[in-house]
């Protein structure tokens, strides 16, 4: 039942920022549905298609389209206190990435792959709904951003994952702080303006 609350929390933290950002590109009601169910299961589909569990959850269990349903009604109802688009859609962004990144870490655990494996699941689980959207909405994915930290958390989350699973505590308390981890890098690396290296010198600026 927690995992399943949290890979809940993740789709509507995700359709929540896939709204948003149809909202700012003025899209009509059926665009708007469209990028926020790609956004809230997009990642999702990717890691079930990879791990082979087919149909995709989400066919099989319709509960995660009407949850894409809903949010995408109560995104629109109280667009007007979603006032700061960029602030919001960030701010629900990241606790998705947070959320879907251990969602796809225990997905990986559950079928006994290696601990780097399921890092790299959680991080695909994590992303690859948000580059759907970007994609779709004209927009150069954040993931490929040289400017942002966003894999790079994921991938720092889930490392903190293994190994706080190590220590004598309930692997829930792991779970959540590296939710936690997750989230912290990714508003500390923004607020801060932190980004990995440019590997292409000073003229990538001219």
């Amino acid at each position: 039942m927690f995992y399943f609350v949290i890979d809940i929390l993740g789709v509507i933290a995700f359709a929540i920022s896939g709204v948003l950002v149809a909202m700012d590109k003025k899209l009509d009601l059926f665009g708007v549905f469209i990028i926020a169910f790609v956004t809230g299961v997009g990642g999702g589909t990717l890691r079930d298609l990879l791990i082979g569990n087919t149909p995709v959850l989400w066919m099989q269990q319709p509960f995660y389209i009407y949850t894409v349903i809903v949010t995408v009604i109560f995104a629109i109802v109280f667009r007007d206190k979603l006032k700061y688009l960029r602030t919001s859609l960030f701010l629900f962004d990241t606790i998705g990435i947070g959320l879907y990144t251990m969602v796809g870490i225990e997905k990986g655990l559950n079928i006994g792959l290696l601990p780097i494996m399921c890092i790299s699941l959680g991080t695909i689980t994590a992303c690859f709904g948000g580059v759907i959207r970007d994609i779709l909405c004209n927009e150069i994915p954040v993931i490929f951003s040289r400017k942002e930290i966003y894999a790079t958390a994921c991938i720092a989350g889930g490392v903190s994952y293994f190994l706080i699973r190590k220590l004598p505590l309930d692997n829930a308390y792991a779970y959540v702080a590296a939710i936690l981890i997750i989230i912290g890098i990714r508003i500390l690396a923004v607020k801060f303006k932190i980004a990995l290296p440019n590997i292409y010198g000073s003229e990538s600026n001219k």
